[in-house]
């Protein structure tokens, strides 16, 4: 019969289910946390967005003589923000919902799928005065 030396150390297989148990239940806490704060910085981006397109319009406004309530199409009020961004390239937002055409004076509003899909993140105070 062989038996291992008195020095010889090393985990048993109840020692190491424990650990990897303990590991299992500190992702299991964690992931939800994360899953959260992804959708949650979705919505600071589209509310960021919100604000560029109200930016865009009232430059847009300005500079060709709109006035209130002047239909303003995608293609203009996307030459009005940071060339080369998702939002100049696009017009859509995040999820790919477009912005659409917009009108002088009236503020941007999140889009209905969009804020669907955010509104256990983000309620109706969050999105003010962009929100449904």
């Amino acid at each position: 019969m062989n038996t291992p030396p008195p020095n010889q150390k090393g985990f048993t297989l109840v020692e190491i289910m424990i650990v990897v148990a303990i590991i299992a239940l500190l992702a299991a806490i964690a992931v939800p946390g994360f899953l959260r704060a992804r959708k949650r910085s979705q919505a600071s981006r589209i509310l960021n967005d919100l604000r560029m397109i109200d930016s865009a319009l009232d430059q847009y406004a300005i500079e060709h003589n709109k006035k209130s309530n002047d239909p303003v199409g995608t293609a203009d009020w996307t030459s009005y923000v940071k060339k080369g961004s998702p939002l100049y390239n696009t017009g859509n937002s995040l999820f790919g919902t477009g912005y659409g055409s917009q009108t002088v004076d009236l503020i941007p509003q999140v889009p209905s799928n969009d804020y669907n899909v955010l509104s256990d993140v983000a309620g109706t105070g969050f999105w003010s005065p962009y929100g449904p």
